[in-house]
């Protein structure tokens, strides 16, 4: 019997976006979590005394600021090397856009596979079999499992690689496979990396993405960590835990007043606390109703007041109101006045996708001047696809209404 942990998206020092931008939010602690969760996978390689570990890609987040993230890794592996655990590597594409990573000399329990053509390492003691090849560009788009050698019999084969599969949303297409030609290699187990949402594409034999360690923004929801891996007479495999702070989504709908949405929000917030343990949590709240708080600025910082007063254990990432179309709708149009000129402006964008478009594509030259900090993390980028601009146009409708009706009071 032997077992090992099976990593991936490390992302060492990436940060947390959205977060640090909150009154309240413990900044050092954000900015340090994807080191929190990898000294924790180190830590429970120890403790379970695993045979060996795997990193499938992406161990850096593309090159470093200093060397201080190279050092931090060399220190964690140094732990590794003291309880005689051997470290197994590829490069995904982040780690081949790093530079510096290529000066970094390694202690020599790690052991980094090349980037030129697939190589095998063999544990001799263990009968097990390690094949693997690394991203030698940040953008590898062939199927490098294709050159992989076939399993060597009478040992335990196990495949490592970073790619993307058959293709998963939200992820590049880098070194596509399928799962057919995966397993005509006749290995035990495929290790991979790249997609950051943990799954099992295949049972026999087992082919398995274990996701990141750390969750990064809104879209890497739920826990995150590493597959534990124990083969005896059958393979288990059992999902561990690393993450040190949670990203996860409230969705209510209703028409109440604010003191009572607000009071909904905060019974979510102590059922989110509940079923993770009470563990820091970055939430998004999406609220669903037909009119829009009449002062959203002061709603949504007695949002974040509630969040704060939960405990400190929860922030929230960001506030977002989708309108439901109401059936006075046209006797609201019809007015003269400047709400009902506002309206009427709305419609003819709703009824009219070239004519969004071509606002959108203007607004698009004003975007690439904003200052690079506004410009960050998964929803900032601007877009003219016709779905995220007509969602964009019913977020800010009601938004802009609230803000008029508030001020001509």
């Amino acid at each position: 019997m032997f077992r090992f942990l099976h990593s991936a998206d490390i992302h060492l020092d990436s940060p947390l976006l959205k977060l640090e931008y909150y009154e309240g939010a413990p900044i050092e602690a954000l900015r340090g979590a994807t080191r929190q969760a990898f000294q924790n996978l180190v830590d429970l390689a120890i403790s379970e005394s695993v045979d060996f570990v795997l990193i499938s890609g992406d161990l850096y987040d593309g090159d470093w600021k200093d060397y201080n993230t190279g050092l931090y890794f060399v220190r964690q592996m140094s732990k590794l090397k003291e309880a005689k655990i051997p470290v197994c590597i590829v490069a995904g594409n982040h780690d081949a856009a790093s530079k510096m990573t290529k000066t970094l000399r390694l202690p020599d329990n790690v052991l980094m596979f090349p980037t030129d053509k697939p190589h095998s390492f063999l544990m001799e003691h263990l009968g097990v079999a390690i094949h693997g090849q690394g991203f030698s560009s940040p953008a590898i788009k062939k199927d490098l499992s294709a050159a992989y050698p076939d399993a060597i019999p009478g040992m335990f084969n196990i495949g490592m690689l970073h790619t993307c599969a058959t293709g998963r949303e939200g992820h590049d297409t880098y070194a596509p496979c399928t799962i057919d030609a995966l397993t005509s290699k006749g290995y035990d187990y495929w290790a991979l990396g790249h997609v950051h949402q943990r799954e099992i594409l295949s049972e026999n034999p087992m082919v398995v993405f274990p996701g990141n360690i750390q969750g990064r923004h809104i879209r890497e929801s739920g826990s995150k960590g590493c597959m534990l891996v124990t083969v005896d007479d059958s393979i288990n495999t059992e999902f561990r835990s690393l993450d040190v702070i949670r990203w996860e989504t409230i969705r209510v709908h209703s028409d109440a007043d604010s003191y009572e949405l607000s009071n909904l929000i905060s019974e979510q917030f102590k059922i989110l606390s509940d079923q993770h343990d009470n563990m820091p949590l970055a939430v998004r709240i999406e609220v669903q109703g037909e009119s829009y708080p009449a002062d959203p600025e002061s709603w949504q910082n007695e949002i974040r007041a509630l969040a704060v007063a939960s405990g400190g254990r929860i922030w929230v990432e960001k506030i977002i109101f989708h309108p439901v179309q109401t059936s006075d709708k046209p006797s609201i149009v019809s007015d003269k006045g400047p709400v009902g000129e506002i309206l009427q402006i709305f419609q003819e964008y709703h009824a009219n996708p070239a004519k969004l478009k071509a606002a959108a594509e203007s607004l698009n030259d004003l975007f690439v001047k904003l200052p690079a900090d506004l410009r960050q993390g998964p929803d900032a980028a601007f877009s003219t696809d016709s779905d995220w601009l007509k969602q964009m146009l019913r977020e800010a409708e009601p938004l802009l209404l609230a803000r008029l009706r508030s001020e001509a009071k």
